[in-house]
């Protein structure tokens, strides 16, 4: 195992105290009168013995790590890959790294995560929450944790969060596909609890019933533990035991479209023409299909640097007042 060189290794290679050598390596070597011959010997031995330093003791001796734990709930759906991606690169301006962790969906996980984060000494927190992880948020509010909440929320919770106005968004996507002629318009979401799902749910039901077409059969609800076996069971409901012929589909995420996409090629449907579909967020995949992939084009760097502007002001205890930020979220129709 290689050595860590430390600041008294040093010292004693340039007959100095350790203190000296510390403000040097810290850039402030002016704020300790420190001769200019005497810093620059001090940085070309730390360069010759290959010095690195220990940010984390350096964290845990001034109370502060520069690092921010992000929390999301799927980072192989390319929505929150991308968020992670912007996430970074903002933080990265304020001087912070980023941990990035990944929940699947599950409660337990991100109790543990929240666990090692913390151990970790990061100095506040960007999550997606679970649907069930009320209590482990509540137990950060309580410890005084610098905290958002991206993408989904707890009504009631006095925190910070970064979403988008989901209702109004679903309602502009549903209300697209019966603008081009769709009647029987199906709609797969998440069998979750969680507002923003809600939110999109209640969007839907509202535009078709305002258009006199809802039929509470055509809302297909699907576990994210068991996706790809609700997908193909619901579409078979749909396509073959369906008495009149579907027209529409908006799919409420991204990975359940491109599932649902996956198995409507496989049951021979032509997409776009069969059956024309909208949906959550772009896929590179759209990019190969024949016809375009209209879809809700979530403001994802926007999401991003709102979360890291907020968490930032916390930590900086610039303001601590709750801000709950919904953004808007259009359409991008090709």
């Amino acid at each position: 195992m290689k050595k860590q060189i430390s600041i008294k290794t040093i010292a004693q290679h340039v007959g100095v105290s350790n203190a000296t050598v510390s403000l040097v390596l810290n850039g402030k070597d002016k704020e300790g009168r420190i001769g200019k011959d005497v810093a620059e010997k001090i940085r070309k031995v730390a360069k010759e013995l290959n010095y690195e330093p220990n940010h984390l003791a350096r964290g845990l001796r001034m109370g502060k790590s520069q690092t921010i734990g992000l929390v999301v709930a799927d980072i192989s759906n390319p929505f929150f890959a991308n968020m992670a991606f912007h996430i970074q690169e903002y933080a990265e301006e304020y001087g912070y790294s980023v941990i990035i962790t990944n929940t699947n969906e599950s409660d337990d996980k991100l109790v543990k995560i929240l666990d090692i984060l913390l151990s970790h000494q990061v100095d506040g927190l960007i999550i997606v929450p679970t649907e069930h992880s009320i209590a482990s948020i509540e137990k950060l509010i309580r410890k005084k944790t610098p905290l958002v909440l991206l993408d989904r929320w707890f009504p009631g919770l006095e925190t910070c969060n970064v979403a988008i106005d989901n209702y109004r968004a679903s309602k502009a996507a549903v209300q697209y596909l019966i603008d081009n002629r769709c009647k029987r318009i199906a709609m797969f979401g998440y069998s979750v609890n969680l507002p923003h799902m809600q939110e999109r749910v209640h969007g839907y039901i509202d535009v078709m019933k305002d258009a006199g077409l809802f039929d509470v059969n055509l809302v297909k609800r699907i576990n994210y533990h068991s996706m790809e076996s609700d997908i193909e069971k619901a579409m078979d409901e749909l396509f073959r035991h369906q008495k009149k012929q579907i027209d529409g589909i908006f799919f409420a995420s991204n990975s359940i479209s491109m599932l649902g996409v996956k198995h409507m090629m496989k049951l021979g449907i032509k997409i776009q023409e069969d059956v024309k579909i909208i949906c959550f967020d772009k896929n590179e995949a759209f990019d190969y299909m024949a016809h375009s992939m209209p879809y809700v084009l979530q403001p994802i760097p926007e999401m991003g640097k709102m979360a890291v502007d907020l968490l930032v002001s916390q930590m900086k205890h610039e303001d601590s007042t709750p801000n709950k930020v919904e953004l808007y979220a259009k359409l991008n129709i090709q």
